[in-house]
């Protein structure tokens, strides 16, 4: 099992990418009076048939080629139910693919969230093709990022240029710690 929830983040979104996505949506929800901690990640990639998606927690089903079991869907499913929380897919062939992981927020079997601004950070740096959408809220404080801003502002310019790199790594982190205010996740 991985570590941190963010990581379980990054292998999903790589999944959205290997599934050829232009536009992905990571929504981090910490919610106090309901206990949880949500995460939501939703891609408009190719999506999957719905026999792929019941298949697809099974630890020894992958569509990979180069190994022969796929134990990040099923991992991130087991943690946030083992935190008494539930995790659903969604998706439609052709449209995109949609991951729900719901997590108890207190549980004492939840997994620290880690680091999503370095984990956001490596996604909009190494796949600067793809559109994302970030919301990261702490109860009634929240902050989005979108890159499709950051584009009409840079214009040609890479978001992998060391100062925009370097830029964008800050603004994760700086709003990430004003959200959530010093209050631990």
């Amino acid at each position: 099992m991985m570590p941190e929830i963010s990581l379980n983040v990054l292998d999903v979104a790589e999944n959205s990418v290997r599934a050829k996505a232009t536009r992905i949506e990571i929504l981090v929800t910490a919610d106090t009076k309901s206990d949880t901690l949500t995460i939501v990640i939703a891609d408009n990639g190719c999506g999957m048939s719905q026999e792929m998606v019941e298949r697809v927690t099974d630890p020894f089903f992958t569509t990979r080629k180069t190994r022969r079991v796929g134990l990040g869907v099923p991992f991130f499913k087991m943690a946030a139910e083992m935190s008494g929380g539930s995790f659903r897919i969604e998706s439609t062939v052709g449209v995109g693919t949609t991951v729900t992981a719901v997590f108890g927020l207190t549980h004492m079997d939840r997994m620290p969230l880690g680091d999503m601004a370095s984990t956001m950070h490596q996604l909009i740096t190494m796949h600067e093709e793809i559109s994302y959408r970030y919301l990261y809220r702490y109860d009634d404080d929240a902050f989005e990022l979108d890159t499709d801003e950051f584009r009409a502002i840079l214009g040609d310019v890479s978001f992998a240029e060391p100062e925009v790199s370097s830029y964008i790594k800050e603004y994760l982190a700086e709003n990430s710690a004003e959200v959530t205010a010093g209050r631990a996740i």
